[in-house]
């Protein structure tokens, strides 16, 4: 069980891959919200079971339907990967039920000693992949998660090749929004970052997004640049799937289409304002010299948030420190 956020789910689905690997007689049932079902699709042994929180699970008799209506599934254990007050109570009624349950420890503790200003200790901590592995091993199936498999890229329909072309390019993704500011790169810098890639006419830039505010500012970087198109609001998000498992490249910040591109295995580039790697949110298989981190010698209480919702005063420029040039070089080098 794990309802939200998109990159928290997202994160889930290369666990979910090496489990149905390594385990290929367990059946595997996902309780999410109906909008990620698709990450799930082509994973086998695998069910995905709609939460829906507006009507029939809503509130705690909600919850007990929810119960119910897992149970007629005949689970044989139940693995919280949310550790929050709606899973911990359906986990509580499978454990009164005779079920095996786990539940994933999300290391508070030690986040608070990576974001707090004094007396930081600034270390890594196990990633979330690491701690959703655990919950598996708790309930008798330990993971390897050393060698992971992707699927295969989707087949591009007609209606996406129509909007990005069908020459032979690199596809580089960049999503450059976050759901705080003090993970969103200054646009104006982004701006440089694009302005730069896009005078390579090998390159075709394709910019993610949603939201009316988020696609007026896409439009207008895309709009100065034949090879660079804003793809939010043109097409649905299976379609997004399909077009990130393409990308050869997508650069993101510390958000969810850094997880999703991830999960595709497809290689990225993570920038980090308020947040760090350190924390356990590196994308899956990704390596920690891809993720450009603020400088920490002009800003030594980074990190000081996990998620990025704690904007310290004075720190609003932190993420000016990650140089136009050193994102632009990072990418050339994934080619």
């Amino acid at each position: 069980m794990r309802l939200s956020a998109m990159g928290d789910v997202a994160m889930t689905v290369p666990v979910l891959r090496a489990f149905v690997k390594q385990y290929p007689t367990v059946k595997i049932t996902v309780i999410s919200r109906p909008f990620f079902k698709p990450f799930f699709d082509g994973i086998p042994n695998l069910d995905f079971f709609a939460f829906d929180e507006k009507e029939r699970h809503k509130g705690f008799p909600g919850l007990l339907r929810l119960f119910k209506d897992v149970k007629k599934l005949k689970i044989n254990a139940f693995a919280d990967l949310h550790n929050v007050l709606r899973s911990k109570i359906v986990s509580l009624l499978f454990a009164l039920s005779g079920k095996k349950r786990a539940t994933v420890d999300k290391g508070r503790e030690g986040k608070k000693e990576l974001t707090r200003h004094e007396n930081k200790v600034f270390e890594q901590l196990p990633t979330m992949f690491e701690r959703h592995a655990k919950v598996f091993e708790e309930l008798g199936f330990p993971l390897d998660l050393s060698n992971p498999e992707f699927p295969e890229k989707a087949n591009l329909s007609a209606d996406l090749l129509e909007i990005i072309g069908k020459e032979n390019y690199k596809l580089i993704g960049i999503a450059p929004f976050a759901q705080y500011d003090s993970k969103v790169y200054p646009i104006d810098l982004m701006t440089e970052v694009i302005t730069t890639l896009a005078q390579n006419k090998n390159y075709k830039i394709l910019l993610f997004g949603g939201g009316k505010k988020e696609i007026e500012i896409l439009d207008s970087l895309a709009k100065p640049f034949e090879n660079v198109i804003n793809m939010a609001g043109k097409i649905k998000f299976q379609q997004e799937l399909q077009l990130i498992s393409n990308l050869d490249v997508m650069l993101s910040m510390d958000s969810g289409n850094a997880h999703i591109a991830a999960m595709l295995g497809v290689k990225v580039i993570t920038l980090w304002g308020a947040t760090h790697p350190y924390a356990g949110f590196l994308p899956f298989n990704q390596s920690l010299e891809n993720a450009l981190t603020s400088d920490r010698n002009q800003f030594p209480k980074l990190p000081t948030s996990v998620y990025g919702n704690k904007m310290v005063e004075g720190y609003e420029d932190a993420m000016r420190t990650i140089l136009p040039e050193d994102i632009v070089a990072k990418i050339q080098t994934q080619f």
